[in-house]
């Protein structure tokens, strides 16, 4: 069945039909409803280069990455990346991720608007001072960040509460008696990095501790990073006896570090890590994790909200934080050191 017959079958015209299809404001509700419902029932599916000229939408979300071999490899991200697919699939849309410069990613989104390939862009690992937030602001692009930054106009975003999350860690550890708690983040010029050391310095504060500056280090955002942080700490005299990890990637590469030493982890030191733990148990230990949501939902959720963008919604409600919960694992436990 094409949109002629479809249209025919309802008795009104095919700019009507079209019109309701495709989300059109100047439809009423009652008609769009009697419209989509007749399409369901003939099996109708529109021609989507029809759709496309007839909307002017490309039917696709862009996600820009400046890609590395690790984020291949990385569970959490092709997770958040599949959750995302299922949503848009639901809609008939696609994803588009294309690789970036991590030193000229703005270019890459001028070259994808341009070519007016996307109807809209998803930008995570947010700055404090993003320009390609900036940017998409500038050019009046709908985005959904996946993160907060320093735009000062609202805009749509999905975060997690890294702050109450690593605070929580600390609290946790306090409470099996740690004193030496060190942080280790992923770049300071991150957005959740910098909330993660304020909810560090708040916890220490208030459990009356001390931060030793040995103990706050900030790397790249790589497994990498977290082995070689990790190392780093373990050479402090004395070393900490419990370690809140920001982030789930710098995480794995800090309790390798560990295990490498010899360590025996939950008992010479701790560690908790921020933002999820991984799916199955990691090097033979059932980690000590913040979570605030499981990554595919995640992923659903910001293509809820970009979907909501696209249909006019306005964008101081389509702001969402999620708080973290504790799931204790056996990474950490009472302060023997």
């Amino acid at each position: 069945m094409n949109l002629k017959d479809l249209a025919q079958r309802l008795g009104m015209s095919q700019t009507t039909v079209s019109r309701a299809l495709n989300g059109y404001p100047e439809v009423s509700a009652q008609t769009r409803e009697r419209v989509i419902a007749a399409a369901a029932e003939a099996g109708y599916r529109p021609n989507p280069v029809a759709r496309r000229l007839a909307t002017g939408r490309a039917d696709a979300i862009g996600i820009i990455y400046p890609l590395r071999v690790a984020d291949l490899g990385d569970p959490y991200f092709l997770e958040v990346v599949g959750g995302m697919t299922e949503a848009l699939n639901s809609a008939d849309m696609d994803l588009i991720i294309a690789s970036a410069s991590q030193f000229d990613e703005v270019r890459t989104y001028e070259r994808m608007i341009e070519g007016r390939r996307i109807d809209g862009m998803v930008v995570a690992r947010t700055k404090l001072d993003d320009p390609r937030l900036q940017y998409l602001a500038r050019k009046r692009i709908p985005f959904v960040a996946y993160g907060r930054s320093n735009l000062p106009e609202p805009y749509a975003w999905l975060d997690l509460d890294t702050a109450v999350g690593v605070r929580r860690a600390v609290e946790r550890l306090v409470s099996l008696g740690h004193r030496r708690i060190a942080l280790l983040c992923g770049p300071q010029d991150l957005y959740f990095v910098q909330q993660g050391r304020k909810g560090f310095l708040a916890a220490m504060a208030d459990a009356g501790l001390q931060v030793d500056p040995r103990y706050v280090v900030d790397g790249v955002l790589n497994q990498v990073g977290g082995y070689e942080r990790m190392a780093r700490l373990m050479l402090c005299d004395p070393r900490p006896t419990a370690v809140v990890v920001d982030n789930q990637i710098c995480g794995v590469g800090a309790l390798r570090a560990l295990v490498d030493a010899g360590v025996t982890v939950g008992r010479e030191v701790s560690i908790i890590i921020n933002d999820g733990s991984p799916p199955d148990p990691l090097m033979g230990y059932n980690v000590t994790a913040t979570e605030s949501a499981k990554p595919h939902d995640i992923g659903v959720r910001i293509i809820e909200l970009m979907l909501a963008l696209l249909n006019g919604a306005p964008v101081d409600e389509l702001q969402v934080l999620w708080e973290p919960k504790l799931k204790i694992g056996n990474t950490d436990g009472p302060c023997v050191g």
